[in-house]
């Protein structure tokens, strides 16, 4: 620890013992020395090298220091065959300073990201999370990829190895931004860093855009699959969120299928996290198998009458099925931490390619320029027999004079002076070399290098379109089956209490005011979870609204409890209160949505002795007929009259309320059972998260009652009805929803497979409750054309047969064939072979209007009529 953060008192006392046991021992020895101060520097020390040489990789390649290392040991020992891992590990080890086990365990991990190395043998899973073979038994070469855009040694700068025995690399001169295509993470002393992988397309694209000056943006793509909600990735900076999810689909009413997983699960946490939610009770299946090989497919099986939209929504809720994962942009620049977003990462990544093309350029021109001056040299040497004037020098210096005073008349031409190297070489030319050689050849090798010349000159020239050039290249070369993997796609929130399975039981002392799930010798209320709220409403007027407890006071005297909801508006409470002991009676109806857990609210003025008379909970805002009776008064004729719920508005549940009475109510009866007063709930279609929902997202389907339902076709050629519950999961080929209206006809055009021939129906769906397939089953039978109007129309466009070509047909489907069964075969289209058909405007059809009910609004929308109670005792409404 840093002594500033040591106790003042402490720290002093330290230093004077250090002090004090120095002075000892230099009276001892002269060769010990103070030791006060020494600390202060390690734990830095120790948090600096973690940071810059174990867990953040360096902007420049992309790599941690031991990842870097192995790339190069497996360059040093790459000969186009496969290497033991162990080898590998053993060479990798000259250069890295610590165990075989965390080198080993860094060249498998590399090589699952299957980009920088080829491998051979079992190198594990991702998916399952099953681990490599040892490294004896697996083998390593480097990929083409990484041979193409990892090593060039005439641009790396090198440093000596940490015994000093070898040269290693600085940082590897990688043109591809690796640390985004691979990913990163690493813990350090007081930092971590989590870099998220991106597509290998993507990002070559977004490198294109950079250099053209584009805007672009790039977002993560897992090696697992999976469904990605990247809308908070904040540039993958500290503080962004990306929520990933499996891909899971119903294979039946009783089976689910997992085909993807997270990033950062593996089918086996997968699993264990389904099992543990299905023990807390959380969900509920049956069994589950893990078929998984190359591909995914967990198979989980549910008990009958388990939802599986319902189930599917509690994997996501409760399990490992759905994961948020924290990016974190942090690596070494000029040997600090630096945190910045994936953007400038890219334009880091970018730009460097750039400068190292250009480097990598110069140093091919210099070498082809001293190509061409010392074939130049060897040209002018031999072709004007200069050699013969050294036959009678004696002297070597006499020979390098002479050898200059030949070349002076002929070098004028040279791009730069004749040097004593220069003249050095010729005098090394074999006789062979010259007595062979040809001038023609050697003018055209010196032409070949003055295009080779320029046409480096010309790339140094266009940098940025040579660069542009060498990223489409990469693509060309590598980029085949490196699509992107990872659907992105917006995620709905999942409510935890709307999935949770109701797992136990709540039961009611309704005298002695208790409920819970441990009171199981009292009234019975209904199922229930353990995050569940409870509303619970008193005699005596009040209400509150408390979490499921096994044992739990709330007062005594209860009439009504049930499961909360805090987002339901449709339930309606219709209620009638006496104010105080002796006072008028009030009615009113009302929704009970925010509220405060544990706060009791009156529903009535809060008099002492107010009481409530009649209460019922309406699910869908029924409003039922009662009859008051009232106690006998001499003064009141009439001691009896009915009252209809339905005649009032719906405030909220601090209203007042009318006046039903001044005087004394002796009881009250149902008369008659009410319908809803609730307007029909308007239902959308959000196609970016494929959810209903009753926010006003996406496509309005329509206002629907409790009876209706939705219409859904596939384009498989399957259909079926449901209710329209916000819960529910669409498969992914959906053509159709809306809905639906039982006498309204379907139109199909439809392949079959096994007469090869196209076919045209109509039908109406005839069994509301089973989903049916409306196209033969063969397995090349296709659905072309699918319409919910009442007169469709079609044009047909036929192939050109032997040279002829038949004009388009336009169809009426209305007039080509009636209604029939959804299982008929339907009509023959046509004989003639068929390149297109194409749905046009559909003709005109005037529909019978549907009466609408009036219908009692939620909210306060003026005022309400007054229930007044006249001296006869008759209520009358003003």
């Amino acid at each position: 620890m840093h002594e500033d953060n040591l106790d003042p008192e402490l720290n002093k006392q330290n230093e004077e013992f250090i002090e004090d046991f120095t002075e000892v021992q230099e009276e001892e020895t002269e060769t010990i020395t103070k030791i006060t101060g020494m600390y202060k520097d390690w734990f830095l020390d120790y948090a600096s090298y973690v940071i810059l040489e174990r867990a953040v990789p360096a902007i420049e390649d992309g790599f941690k220091p031991v990842q870097r290392r192995i790339m190069h040991s497996m360059k040093e020992l790459d000969d186009g065959r496969y290497n033991k891992v162990a080898n590998i590990v053993g060479h990798t080890m000259q250069y890295h300073p610590h165990g075989d086990a965390s080198i080993g365990d860094a060249i498998v991990q590399l090589g699952q990201r299957e980009l920088l190395i080829d491998m051979q043998g079992n190198w594990g899973n991702i998916l399952t999370g099953d681990g490599a073979a040892a490294s004896r038994y697996i083998e390593a070469r480097l990929s083409k990829f990484a041979l193409d855009v990892l090593y060039s040694p005439k641009i790396t700068t090198w440093q000596a190895s940490y015994d000093g025995r070898r040269n290693e690399p600085v940082n590897l001169p990688v043109k591809f931004p690796l640390l985004l295509a691979q990913g990163a993470e690493g813990i350090a002393v007081g930092l971590s860093t989590k870099v998220l992988p991106h597509n290998f397309n993507e990002l070559i694209d977004a490198s294109i855009k950079i250099l053209k000056g584009k805007p672009f943006t790039i977002y993560p793509d897992f090696p697992t699959y999976g469904i990605a909600d990247v809308s908070n990735y904040n540039d993958g900076l500290r503080g962004g969120r990306v929520r990933v999810r499996a891909r899971i689909s119903q294979l039946d009413k009783n089976t689910l299928v997992i085909t993807q997983i997270p990033f950062s699960t593996n089918t086996t946490t997968l699993i264990d996290s389904i099992l543990k939610a299905n023990e807390k009770g959380k969900i509920k299946i049956k069994k589950i198998e893990d078929n998984t090989a190359a591909e995914v497919e967990i198979l989980v099986h549910l008990p009958a009458g388990v939802s599986p939209d319902k189930t599917i929504d509690a994997l996501y809720a409760f399990t490992a099925c759905e994961t948020s994962i924290a990016p974190l942009g942090c690596i070494i620049e000029n040997n600090r931490p630096l945190f910045i977003g994936v953007s400038a990462m890219l334009k880091n990544s970018t730009h460097q390619t750039v400068d190292l093309l250009k480097r990598e350029l110069e140093i091919e021109l210099d070498e082809l320029e001293e190509k061409w001056h010392f074939l130049s040299l060897e040209r002018i040497f031999i072709e004007n027999r200069i050699y013969r004037a050294i036959e009678e020098e004696e002297t070597w210096e006499g020979v390098i004079k002479a050898i200059d005073e030949g070349l002076k008349p002929h070098i004028k031409h040279l791009k730069r002076e004749v040097t004593e190297e220069d003249i050095i070489r010729l005098t090394e030319i074999k006789i062979k070399r010259i007595s062979r050689f040809d001038i023609d050849k050697a003018n055209q090798n010196i032409e070949a290098l003055e295009g080779d010349i320029e046409k480096v000159k010309y790339h140094l020239a266009n940098l940025i379109p040579f660069a542009i050039d060498y990223f489409s290249r990469l693509k060309e070369k590598y980029g085949k089956g490196r699509e992107r993997k990872t659907e992105l796609k917006s995620f709905d929130t999942i409510e935890a209490t709307k999935v949770v399975l109701r797992n136990t039981k709540l039961y009611v002392n309704r005298e002695e005011g208790f409920f819970g799930t441990g009171l199981k010798r009292d009234e019975y209320v209904c199922d229930c979870s353990d995050i569940d709220d409870v509303i619970v409403f008193l005699r005596d007027g009040s209400m509150v609204v408390s979490k499921v407890d096994e044992k739990k006071f709330v007062g005594k005297d209860i009439i009504h409890i049930a499961v909360f909801d805090k987002n339901d508006k449709r339930t309606i409470y219709n209620l009638i209160y006496r104010d105080g002991k002796s006072g008028p009676s009030y009615i009113k109806r009302f929704n009970v949505s925010g509220i405060t857990r544990d706060k009791v609210y009156s529903l009535t003025q809060e008099n002492t002795g107010s009481q409530v008379l009649y209460f019922s909970a309406n699910p869908n805002g029924e409003a039922e007929v009662v009859t008051i009776l009232l106690r006998q008064l001499s003064n009141v004729k009439k001691l009896k009259f009915d009252i209809d719920f339905a005649e009032l508005l719906i405030k909220g549940r601090v209203a007042k309320g009318n006046l039903v009475t001044k005087y004394a109510i002796k009881k009250i009866e149902l008369k008659e059972k009410g319908i809803s007063t609730l307007r029909p709930r308007k239902i959308w279609f959000d196609d970016t998260v494929h959810r209903l929902n009753v926010d006003g997202r996406g496509e309005l389907l329509g206002e629907f009652k409790a009876d209706d339902r939705l219409l859904v076709i596939t384009q498989s050629g399957r259909l079926k009805t449901i209710i329209p519950e916000l819960t529910t999961h669409f498969e992914e080929d959906m053509i159709v929803l809306e809905k639906w209206r039982p006498t309204k006809p379907i139109s199909a055009i439809y392949y079959d497979g096994e007469k090869a021939r196209y076919y045209i129906k109509r039908f109406i769906v005839e069994n509301e409750n089973k989903e049916e397939s409306f196209i033969t089953e063969h397995e090349n039978s296709k659905l072309e054309i699918v319409s919910t109007d009442f007169r469709p129309v079609v044009e047909v466009v036929f192939a050109k047969v032997k040279g002829t070509q038949k004009e388009d047909l336009v169809i009426d489907l209305e007039q080509f064939i009636a209604v029939k069964g959804i299982k008929a075969l339907g009509n023959q289209l046509t004989a003639d072979k068929i390149r297109q058909i194409s749905a046009l405007d559909s003709l005109p059809y005037e529909e019978e209007e549907e009466e609408e009910e009036e219908v009692a609004p939620i909210g306060e929308l003026g005022e309400l009529p007054d229930i007044i109670i006249d001296e006869d005792g008759q209520g009358s409404l003003f």
